[in-house]
């Protein structure tokens, strides 16, 4: 008797555990961003990155930066960024963000929908192509694209992204002067490890960037 009144219990029980799977509660949180360096350390890797000219766009395609790639169960590079990025992120079934809050710190903006946040590649993959990113294997060129051990994705607002496009920090600048000592270090940063290129005035840019820490 007890056994089949405990049945509707047990019921309700998967029911609800169902239902926080699906929206995402029981999901492992994605690790902290990864940290931006010092001024001092930043310095000396900028220091030691061969300045030349870029190189031409000839070939260039983001299809060569295969993107995003699944890195936990149905969570591709841009979800996890997203969830990474955000506060109280729920995600459904397929790991699609349905609610949550994303705050830019390229414009101080913040954001309650995820359709109106882009992952801004620090580094854009265009001018990654133009700084050495050409020679590469399409397995670095993946990396780099899916980074999530460097600074080189960030949720920020989509209409700044845009504004971005491919430029090089001689070419534009975040909105808010007080995050130009984080972005100059984390693109750095990034171009350090995969010994991207620089030219003279994106590494003068980057220095006077780096006035600001």
């Amino acid at each position: 008797m007890k056994s089949k009144l405990l049945l509707p219990v047990l019921a309700a029980v998967i029911v609800a555990v169902v239902t926080i799977l699906q929206t995402g509660l029981l999901d492992k949180a994605p690790g902290p961003p990864p940290a931006s360096a010092d001024s001092a350390t930043a310095r000396t890797e900028l220091s030691r990155l061969v300045v030349q000219a870029r190189g031409t766009m000839e070939g260039y395609s983001r299809d060569k930066f295969p993107h995003w790639e699944t890195i936990s169960g149905k969570c591709d590079t841009r979800e996890t960024v997203l969830s990474r990025d955000g506060q109280d992120v729920r995600t459904d079934a397929e790991c699609r963000a349905v609610s949550g809050t994303w705050h830019s710190p390229y414009d101080g903006a913040t954001w309650t929908s995820a359709s109106d946040v882009d992952i801004d590649h620090i580094v854009p993959l265009a001018n990654a192509w133009v700084s050495g990113a050409s020679s590469w294997t399409t397995e670095r060129r993946k990396e780099l694209a899916n980074d999530l051990t460097r600074p080189q994705l960030l949720a920020v607002t989509d209409r700044v992204n845009q504004s971005k496009g491919d430029k090089a920090p001689d070419e534009w600048r975040p909105p808010l002067q007080s995050d130009w000592c984080v972005y100059a270090t984390d693109w750095i940063q990034v171009k350090d490890y995969y010994q991207l290129t620089v030219t003279e005035a994106e590494k003068a840019a980057l220095n006077d960037m780096l006035d600001h820490c």
